[in-house]
Protein backbone atom coordinates (compact mmCIF):
# COMPACT_ATOMS: atom_id res chain seq x y z
CA UNK A 1 0.00 0.00 0.00
CA UNK A 2 1.32 3.49 -0.91
CA UNK A 3 1.70 6.17 1.70
CA UNK A 4 -0.18 9.38 1.00
CA UNK A 5 1.67 11.37 3.61
CA UNK A 6 3.94 14.12 2.29
CA UNK A 7 7.30 14.37 3.91
CA UNK A 8 7.84 17.47 6.00
CA UNK A 9 11.00 18.11 4.05
CA UNK A 10 9.10 18.67 0.83
CA UNK A 11 6.70 21.10 2.53
CA UNK A 12 9.45 23.44 3.70
CA UNK A 13 10.14 25.99 1.04
CA UNK A 14 13.88 26.54 0.80
CA UNK A 15 15.04 30.06 0.10
CA UNK A 16 17.47 30.22 -2.74
CA UNK A 17 20.92 31.34 -1.67
CA UNK A 18 22.00 34.42 -3.57
CA UNK A 19 25.73 34.72 -3.86
CA UNK A 20 27.14 38.22 -3.53
CA UNK A 21 28.87 39.80 -6.51
CA UNK A 22 32.67 39.83 -6.38
CA UNK A 23 32.58 43.54 -5.48
CA UNK A 24 30.12 42.89 -2.61
CA UNK A 25 32.22 39.95 -1.43
CA UNK A 26 35.47 41.93 -1.29
CA UNK A 27 33.76 44.99 0.24
CA UNK A 28 32.48 42.70 3.01
CA UNK A 29 36.02 41.43 3.57
CA UNK A 30 37.24 45.05 3.65
CA UNK A 31 34.68 45.77 6.40
CA UNK A 32 36.02 42.81 8.39
CA UNK A 33 39.58 44.15 8.02
CA UNK A 34 38.42 47.57 9.26
CA UNK A 35 37.77 46.27 12.78
CA UNK A 36 41.57 46.08 13.24
CA UNK A 37 41.80 49.86 12.71
CA UNK A 38 43.07 51.82 15.70
CA UNK A 39 41.48 55.22 15.01
CA UNK A 40 37.80 55.33 15.93
CA UNK A 41 37.18 58.30 13.62
CA UNK A 42 36.98 56.06 10.59
CA UNK A 43 38.39 52.57 11.07
CA UNK A 44 39.32 52.68 7.40
CA UNK A 45 40.52 49.57 5.61
CA UNK A 46 41.34 48.30 2.15
CA UNK A 47 41.77 45.04 0.31
CA UNK A 48 43.89 44.68 -2.85
CA UNK A 49 42.62 41.98 -5.20
CA UNK A 50 43.79 40.57 -8.51
CA UNK A 51 42.17 37.73 -10.47
CA UNK A 52 39.61 37.32 -7.63
CA UNK A 53 42.40 36.62 -5.13
CA UNK A 54 43.36 38.77 -2.14
CA UNK A 55 46.89 40.10 -2.45
CA UNK A 56 47.18 42.26 0.68
CA UNK A 57 45.04 44.16 3.17
CA UNK A 58 45.56 47.28 5.24
CA UNK A 59 43.83 49.37 7.87
CA UNK A 60 44.32 52.78 9.44
CA UNK A 61 46.75 52.53 12.34
CA UNK A 62 49.75 54.17 13.90
CA UNK A 63 53.27 53.33 12.75
CA UNK A 64 54.75 50.21 14.36
CA UNK A 65 55.73 50.92 17.96
CA UNK A 66 53.81 54.22 18.17
CA UNK A 67 50.75 54.74 20.38
CA UNK A 68 47.32 54.30 18.80
CA UNK A 69 44.44 56.79 18.86
CA UNK A 70 42.36 54.23 20.74
CA UNK A 71 45.03 54.27 23.49
CA UNK A 72 46.10 57.92 23.77
CA UNK A 73 43.59 59.93 21.75
CA UNK A 74 43.73 61.69 18.43
CA UNK A 75 46.38 64.04 17.04
CA UNK A 76 43.97 66.40 15.28
CA UNK A 77 45.06 69.06 12.79
CA UNK A 78 42.89 71.65 11.05
CA UNK A 79 42.95 72.09 7.31
CA UNK A 80 41.39 74.87 5.23
CA UNK A 81 40.33 74.09 1.66
CA UNK A 82 40.09 76.48 -1.31
CA UNK A 83 36.53 77.50 -0.38
CA UNK A 84 37.63 78.31 3.18
CA UNK A 85 35.98 75.25 4.73
CA UNK A 86 37.83 74.05 7.79
CA UNK A 87 38.10 70.31 8.34
CA UNK A 88 39.88 68.36 11.04
CA UNK A 89 42.15 65.40 10.32
CA UNK A 90 43.82 62.96 12.65
CA UNK A 91 47.50 62.61 11.72
CA UNK A 92 48.43 59.93 14.24
CA UNK A 93 47.66 57.07 11.86
CA UNK A 94 48.90 55.83 8.52
CA UNK A 95 46.07 55.46 6.01
CA UNK A 96 44.81 51.98 5.14
CA UNK A 97 46.03 52.23 1.53
CA UNK A 98 49.48 53.35 2.67
CA UNK A 99 49.73 50.48 5.16
CA UNK A 100 48.67 47.94 2.52
CA UNK A 101 51.19 49.30 0.01
CA UNK A 102 53.91 48.98 2.69
CA UNK A 103 52.83 45.40 3.42
CA UNK A 104 52.94 44.53 -0.28
CA UNK A 105 56.44 46.03 -0.58
CA UNK A 106 57.70 44.20 2.53
CA UNK A 107 56.31 40.88 1.30
CA UNK A 108 57.32 41.29 -2.34
CA UNK A 109 53.72 41.25 -3.58
CA UNK A 110 53.05 43.11 -6.81
CA UNK A 111 49.79 45.06 -6.65
CA UNK A 112 50.13 46.37 -10.21
CA UNK A 113 46.95 45.76 -12.20
CA UNK A 114 44.87 45.09 -9.10
CA UNK A 115 41.58 46.40 -7.78
CA UNK A 116 41.48 48.07 -4.36
CA UNK A 117 38.37 47.95 -2.17
CA UNK A 118 38.09 50.85 0.31
CA UNK A 119 35.67 52.34 2.85
CA UNK A 120 35.62 55.67 1.06
CA UNK A 121 37.24 57.53 -1.83
CA UNK A 122 40.98 57.64 -1.15
CA UNK A 123 42.47 60.98 -0.14
CA UNK A 124 44.62 62.90 -2.62
CA UNK A 125 47.93 61.44 -1.36
CA UNK A 126 46.62 57.86 -1.36
CA UNK A 127 45.14 58.40 -4.83
CA UNK A 128 48.55 59.47 -6.13
CA UNK A 129 50.18 56.40 -4.55
CA UNK A 130 47.55 54.10 -6.06
CA UNK A 131 48.09 55.65 -9.48
CA UNK A 132 51.85 55.13 -9.22
CA UNK A 133 51.33 51.52 -8.06
CA UNK A 134 49.47 50.79 -11.30
CA UNK A 135 46.06 50.09 -9.76
CA UNK A 136 43.43 49.49 -12.46
CA UNK A 137 40.25 49.89 -10.41
CA UNK A 138 39.06 51.45 -7.14
CA UNK A 139 35.80 50.32 -5.50
CA UNK A 140 34.61 52.48 -2.60
CA UNK A 141 31.76 51.86 -0.18
CA UNK A 142 31.10 55.63 0.17
CA UNK A 143 32.49 59.01 -0.90
CA UNK A 144 35.10 60.98 1.06
CA UNK A 145 34.17 64.62 1.78
CA UNK A 146 37.42 65.77 0.15
CA UNK A 147 37.62 63.05 -2.51
CA UNK A 148 36.52 64.91 -5.65
CA UNK A 149 40.11 65.67 -6.65
CA UNK A 150 41.01 61.99 -6.27
CA UNK A 151 38.16 60.98 -8.57
CA UNK A 152 39.40 63.47 -11.19
CA UNK A 153 42.94 62.07 -10.90
CA UNK A 154 41.68 58.47 -11.27
CA UNK A 155 39.79 59.43 -14.42
CA UNK A 156 42.84 61.20 -15.87
CA UNK A 157 44.99 58.13 -15.09
CA UNK A 158 42.48 55.77 -16.72
CA UNK A 159 41.58 54.08 -13.43
CA UNK A 160 37.99 52.95 -13.09
CA UNK A 161 36.32 54.37 -9.96
CA UNK A 162 33.16 52.75 -8.61
CA UNK A 163 31.26 53.99 -5.56
CA UNK A 164 28.67 51.58 -4.17
CA UNK A 165 26.73 54.24 -2.22
CA UNK A 166 26.73 57.80 -3.46
CA UNK A 167 26.77 59.20 0.07
CA UNK A 168 29.59 60.93 1.92
CA UNK A 169 31.25 59.07 4.80
CA UNK A 170 31.03 61.05 8.02
CA UNK A 171 33.05 60.61 11.17
CA UNK A 172 33.57 62.24 14.55
CA UNK A 173 35.20 65.69 14.76
CA UNK A 174 35.15 66.09 10.97
CA UNK A 175 34.60 69.87 10.92
CA UNK A 176 36.63 72.47 12.73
Amino acid sequence: MKSTKKSKKSEVKMEKHIRPSWDEYFLDIMKAVSIRGTCDRGRSACVFVKDKQILVTGYAGSPVGFPHCDEVGHDLRKSIDEEGTISVHCVRTVHAEQNAICQAAKRGVSIEGSTVYVNMTPCRVCAMLLINCGIKRVVAEKKYHAGAESEVMFKKAGIEFVCKHNEVESYANQRG
